[in-house]
């Protein structure tokens, strides 16, 4: 389990500001549950989701998203892990090949996360933000992710990983702007 709680250039949970935000999120909680559910409803209704909100600026850190105060969802799911790793909860990725246009072709990786609860084991859970149409929750054991599986070349990976894919991480560095980034957002393909 220690994979999942690990410190990385990515998952930058020892940042001063994660570690503050981290401890404030916690006070009072009296569960892992709880303070997993604080996390993530945090980072789902506190930070941008740059699509929804139009920000051209891409993060990757979990430093950088909180500072930036917006992410697309991958960058949102590295500071929700971040976030969970700080108050030493395991936190890991998963991912969902998606339609981007909702009607087929073309197609991209989605991120998310999932964390392990004492009670439940590993739950997903997905941070991207809610809007009309997308209403993710945390309410173990039942999984209400942001998107479901809808056409024949969706995926949902049940894979559970303690690491961003490295094609996610090169993408967020490349692409300095959120249009840049959107014409090539990777694909499944490079699992």
């Amino acid at each position: 389990m220690e994979e999942y709680l690990k410190q990385t250039e990515i998952i930058d949970w020892n940042h001063p500001v994660i570690l503050s935000k981290a401890k404030d999120l916690s006070v009072n909680k009296t569960s892992v549950a709880d303070v997993a559910k604080s996390c993530f409803e945090w980072v789902r209704d506190n930070i941008r989701h740059i699509d929804d909100y139009n920000i051209q600026t891409v993060s990757c850190s979990a430093s950088e998203v909180i500072t930036s105060g917006s992410g697309i969802c991958y960058a949102k799911s590295h500071l929700l892990a971040a976030l969970l790793r700080a108050n030493r909860i395991p936190a890991g990725f998963c991912y969902q090949r998606l339609s981007i246009n909702d009607d087929g072709n073309p197609y991209c990786l989605h991120g998310l996360n999932a964390v392990f609860l004492p009670k439940f084991g590993w739950y997903r859970i997905d941070s991207r933000g809610n809007r009309e149409g997308i209403n993710a929750q945390f309410s173990p054991p039942k999984e209400q992710l942001a998107f479901q599986i809808q056409f024949e070349k969706e995926i949902d990976f049940q894979e559970i990983l303690s690491e961003p894919l490295s094609e996610i991480i090169e993408a967020l560095k490349k692409y300095k702007t959120k249009d840049e980034l959107w014409n090539n957002l990777p694909d499944a393909k490079l699992l």
